[in-house]
């Protein structure tokens, strides 16, 4: 089953033809309850809108939302409104919180210690990382340290408030917002541009892609190098954890996904970006196959990637060619909602569109090896007194 292009939001203002970066949608996120979506339309501005879409938005595939200066622009939905984040700087990197619910009582933990319950941190063009409360539209942080383009934010999926980003100053930094965005710490080790960074969801490890062939592996305990993992041929653009932590996959200008064991180092499998129509030039295969963004589909069955050959790819997980394409011009981001059934797109013209995606009901196998990676590592579930076809199951080496 195909995609099909739900909806698709422009901006209203008119490109500013005297900046060079000025309306890309680099990239875009859904809160992880999925009430938020969040879309850096380019022109500085970031729009917060409520999810689901209305009618009106999901009936018309080109809906305009126009800008207007200063003010945060809502319109009535319940409870939320929509609203407009002036950032004063091009707007690169997109991430929001995970605050846990409370346990005992109706006051989340979060908002106890005087945080916000929901907040969408913004990286921009000078450096600057803004972190804005979701509900208000206020902004709460500025936090300061990057020395050029912040081009990714990634939030501690335990929603502890630990965020970390990645820019092209060719450093991570790690900031607490429990301690008033303070940062505490640096990491260094790459030589180009950061491009990508995402946490694991079990809080253990960190991934970085840079423009290196190389991805960079970090403990998120010791804030320290695990390993290097190489295997591409080009620069590495992007990467994401599986919901269970078990895989890692990157993607390069290579035209190829790599699927890792983060915890052995090992490569598993890898997805090739061939043309679709044969009578592409091959010659340019490499170029017109450059990926720009991959992800994991919430149950940890299918991945998305864009790439610059205008095609929206959807692969599922034991198969090595894609299962569905869809077209798009100037893909450069792409982000599954947290409950499936979606797909966010952001374009190089400053548009998102959104489009269906499998939906899938997953294996009683498959639900057991979820829930069994989630805690346990290669190394443990290889120390099982278990058949080895079993345990080759439960790495995923059975593909």
């Amino acid at each position: 089953e195909e995609p099909v292009l739900l909806a698709e939001l422009k901006p209203g203002r008119p490109q500013r033809y005297d900046w060079k970066s000025s309306c890309e949608t680099w990239s875009v996120a859904f809160s992880p309850d999925g009430a938020w979506f969040a879309w850096s339309q380019g022109h500085c501005v970031v729009k917060l809108i409520p999810w689901p879409l209305g009618e009106a938005e999901l009936g018309c595939k080109t809906s305009e939302r126009k800008s207007r200066g200063g003010k945060a622009e809502t319109r009535s939905r319940g409870a939320a409104k929509e609203k407009t984040l002036e950032c004063g700087q091009i707007v690169w990197g997109l991430a929001f919180s995970a605050w846990p619910a409370a346990e005992d009582g109706d006051t989340d933990p979060a908002c106890a210690v005087g945080l916000p319950c929901l907040v969408l941190a913004t990286g921009l063009n000078d450096g600057q990382i803004k972190v804005w409360e979701v509900q208000t539209g206020h902004l709460l942080f500025s936090l300061l340290g990057h020395q050029d383009v912040v081009r990714d934010l990634s939030f501690a999926p335990n929603g502890s408030p630990i965020l970390v980003s990645a820019s092209r100053d060719k450093t991570l930094r790690v900031w607490d917002l429990s301690r008033d965005g303070r940062q505490v710490q640096v990491l260094s080790g790459h030589v180009q541009w950061v491009y990508c960074c995402s946490i694991s969801p079990d809080c253990s490890m960190l991934c970085s892609a840079a423009g290196e062939k190389s991805a960079l592996l970090w403990s998120m305990r010791s804030y320290t190098l695990i390993r290097r993992l190489e295997g591409h041929q080009s620069s590495v653009v992007s990467c994401d954890f599986s919901p269970d932590s078990a895989l890692l996959v990157t993607a390069s200008y290579d035209a190829c996904v790599i699927m890792w064991d983060p915890y052995t180092g090992e490569q598993l499998r890898t997805l090739r970006h061939v043309p679709l129509h044969s009578t592409l030039d091959s010659s340019s295969e490499i170029h017109t196959s450059s990926l720009r963004s991959v992800c994991f589909s919430p149950e940890g069955l299918y991945l998305a990637t864009v790439a610059d050959d205008r095609l929206l790819r959807i692969w599922a997980l034991e198969l090595r060619s894609p299962v569905a394409f869809a077209p798009m011009t100037n893909g450069l981001c792409c982000m599954y909602f947290p409950h499936g059934g979606f797909i966010a797109t952001g374009t190089r013209d400053g548009h998102v569109q959104f489009w269906t995606a499998p939906r899938v009901l997953s294996s009683l196998k498959h639900l057991c090896r979820k829930a069994l990676r989630t805690f346990l590592t290669t190394y443990q579930v290889l120390a099982l007194p278990i058949p080895r076809k079993l345990k080759e199951f439960l790495t995923y080496r059975t593909f």
